[in-house]
């Protein structure tokens, strides 16, 4: 990390992130986000870093946390939900802060309906994990790690 990189991730987690455990068991399995967020807290944990987790249904929310984290976080991960396929000012809004951003989605999203297969977010996201389960939050923390120590 550098002397300047704050040691702290945001977790940024969309719609319908929040009924995660029981929404699609067999899409998305049985953790719920509070097991995720337990699992990206000790992660970072691990290597002397701070996670700050937020769940929103609202588009906006999540924009004006992204604005918020700049000097704030060394990092963003994020699972956009849905609106990976239908946000550009989120997209827009990662571009602007200039922070390494890291999409998550616990499926394989290319296995799925086609809609899914376009995201508005890649472009703008420094690595992209999705099909590892809620392990792939594990996984994004760790990129973050690795990226700031760069």
């Amino acid at each position: 990390m550098s002397e300047n990189t704050p040691a702290r991730i945001l977790v940024l987690n969309g719609p319908n992130l929040n009924l995660l455990g029981t929404r699609e068991p067999e899409i998305y399995g049985h953790e719920t986000l509070a097991d995720v967020e337990e699992l990206c807290r000790a992660a970072a944990a691990k290597a002397g870093y701070e996670v700050e987790f937020l769940q929103s249904n609202h588009e906006g929310v999540l924009i004006d946390a992204i604005h918020a984290a700049r000097g704030t976080f060394c990092g963003i991960v994020i699972n956009p939900g849905a609106f990976t396929h239908t946000s550009i000012a989120l997209a827009d809004a990662i571009s602007g802060v200039q922070l390494p951003a890291i999409e998550v989605h616990i499926s394989n999203v290319h296995k799925r309906e086609a809609f899914r297969h376009h995201s508005y977010i890649s472009p703008v996201a420094a690595s992209i994990i999705v099909g590892a389960g809620v392990n792939g939050y594990v996984l994004g923390v760790q990129q973050l790690i690795h990226l700031a120590s760069r």
